[in-house]
């Protein structure tokens, strides 16, 4: 469930692109008008923002947000980050966070997998094809490029899949697969062709049984017999796919409750998060944080940020001004 909160109704695209063309000028940027217009608009109409804006003024709204955010938004990169990343598609997002991570990939880096897995088929099909339309390369390419060893093998087709999404399972194929991921697991051969097939390609329902049934058959659940070696990269990446699976909405909850509780925010990870999910799921991401921490993510977020990139968060994750 989406926490943005939009005005009703909403102004036309032209109005909004004449404000923000406003809060542009000037000696001064104004960050209180660009938020109040971009945090508040959904997708759809943000897009005609982007468009009726280039027909009018001339140039692709994303420069002169750049511009003015990168010059006066404290700390800019980080902060203007979250402004540039709502205000594009959600698939050119997607494709702007997956060659962030290309471009400068380590074995710790979960984002691909976060893309690949907790997105639907369509959606991730469209971030490959703005990848390409962006780049002008591939994304499996770029991943293969970047990725080595087991790695390669398991996050090429990942990003490559395009997974049925119906409710059809098949149940004796689940009691198989979960006999065999079992021995494998046992075996310690966790990047054998048939775990990461089963783990790229099978659709989530059909998955779900799986881990089903493995539980039931061993008495764990998969994910506690992947804890063999915590300090595993590989194991914790496939720790990674079957919650995004399982439970992305808790997955996705201790992203954002470990960028915000360390020494310093990981304002990548923050900004990531809550610019993807604001207008799917952000809702019952919030319900999470607060059943597992005992404080609403709104106060978490205020807590560890400071003023308009504070102020543009807040506003994406729904909180109401007093």
């Amino acid at each position: 469930m989406s926490t943005l909160t939009c005005p009703d109704p909403l102004p036309s695209p032209a109005e909004d692109c004449e404000r923000l063309h406003k809060a542009f000028e000037g000696w001064g940027t104004d960050e209180g008008s660009i938020i109040s217009v971009l945090a508040h608009r959904p997708a759809a109409h943000r897009r005609q923002i982007r468009r009726v804006y280039a027909e009018i003024y001339g140039v692709d709204l994303l420069k002169p947000l750049d511009k003015e955010l990168t010059r006066d938004f404290e700390v800019a990169s980080s902060r203007s980050r979250a402004v540039l990343l709502w205000a594009v598609d959600s698939a050119e997002r997607d494709a702007v966070l997956a060659n962030e991570v290309v471009r400068k990939w380590s074995p710790e880096n979960r984002v691909l997998i976060e893309i690949a897995v907790v997105r639907t088929a369509e959606e991730l099909l469209a971030a490959r094809r703005a990848y390409q339309n962006r780049f002008k390369r591939c994304l499996e390419e770029d991943v293969a490029g970047s990725t080595h060893g087991d790695f390669r093998k398991l996050l090429v087709p990942l990003v490559s899949t395009f997974r049925y999404e119906g409710a059809e399972v098949n149940t004796s194929l689940a009691k198989t697969e979960a006999k065999l991921l079992n021995q494998k697991i046992k075996d310690n051969d966790y990047s054998h062709e048939d775990v990461i097939r089963i783990l790229t390609t099978r659709s989530k329902m059909q998955l779900l049984a799986t881990f089903d049934d493995y539980n039931n058959a061993f008495g764990n659940p998969i994910n506690k017999d992947l804890k063999s070696d915590p300090t595993n990269q590989f194991l914790l990446a496939l720790r990674a796919i079957v919650r995004c699976i399982t439970c992305p909405q808790r997955y996705l909850e201790k992203v954002m409750r470990l960028s915000i509780s360390k020494m310093g925010t990981d304002e990548g990870a923050l900004t990531r998060i809550i610019t993807t999910r604001a207008e799917v799921d952000m809702q019952q991401i919030k319900e999470e944080y607060f059943k597992r921490n005992s404080v609403r993510l709104e106060q978490a977020v205020k807590k560890d940020t400071t003023r308009d990139y504070e102020d543009f968060l807040l506003a994406l994750v729904g909180q109401v001004d007093s």
